[in-house]
């Protein structure tokens, strides 16, 4: 394990001592993976650096490194605070679907809230206990299905994957309104004059308008991916 990679294991998994010199501490790694995600919230992850988070805590930028050794070592941090441990269930879970269903809507307002997120948990890294504890109910709600231990932690990437693109695709589209809208928008422009190279598009896009069936992306994806989770797990019990 590389240098980087000890120092970012050390900071979400601990232990966590106190600094050996200088002043009294006056931080503490949640005070700054707070101060982080209050500017990428506000202003995008390309915001946050050291010097900024510095002073928003009214310390030096050398009394910041005496608790993170550098930006990637903060993002990381803030990630794991930002996407926060996996909220308890309110009621007594149901069936596998009902509780993947939950957990993935409760994913989703957690990347809607902290959309930079999206950009900062690209490719392998090493997650903190905050974000495994998402990972971990999803496996095990579908503990006793008869899938794979490879095939639960398919169905939990495969879930994160439908969130992380519906969230990508509202961050896309800002403020002014849902993609799908936007997208239908400018392909009726375009299928005004070129409609005729592409007759099942144009239908389609007819019909969604009469039906008022855009915006549902998201709902659909869901289903459809819990729907295939269920043929999976009745062949097995067969």
């Amino acid at each position: 394990m590389g240098e980087g990679h000890a120092d970012v294991v050390r900071l979400l998994w601990g232990p966590h001592p106190k600094p050996a010199r200088g002043p009294r501490p006056t931080l503490d790694l949640d005070r700054i993976a707070r101060a982080g995600i209050e500017i990428a919230d506000s202003e995008g992850l390309a915001e946050v650096s050291m010097q900024r988070i510095a002073a928003k805590l009214g310390v030096t930028k050398m009394a910041l490194y005496r608790y993170v050794p550098g930006k990637a070592e903060l993002v990381a941090l803030m990630v794991d605070a930002a996407i926060g441990p996996c909220p308890a269930e309110k009621t007594r879970p149901g069936g596998w679907r009902e509780q993947l269903e939950g957990w993935a809507r409760r994913l989703l307002t957690v990347f809607r809230g902290h959309p930079w997120a999206l950009d900062a948990t690209v490719g392998p890294r090493i997650m903190g206990p905050g974000e495994l504890s998402w990972l971990e109910r999803a496996v095990s709600a579908l503990d006793g299905t008869g899938l794979s231990g490879a095939e639960r932690m398919d169905a939990a990437v495969l879930l994160v994957g439908h969130v992380r693109g519906i969230t990508q695709q509202a961050r896309a589209a800002g403020p002014a309104g849902n993609p799908e809208a936007q997208l239908g928008s400018l392909l009726d422009e375009v299928m005004r004059e070129h409609g005729e190279r592409f007759p099942a598009l144009t239908a389609a896009l007819a019909s969604a308008a009469e039906s008022g069936g855009q915006d549902q992306a998201w709902e659909f994806g869901l289903r459809r991916i819990l729907d295939g989770l269920a043929v999976l797990i009745d062949e097995r019990a067969r």
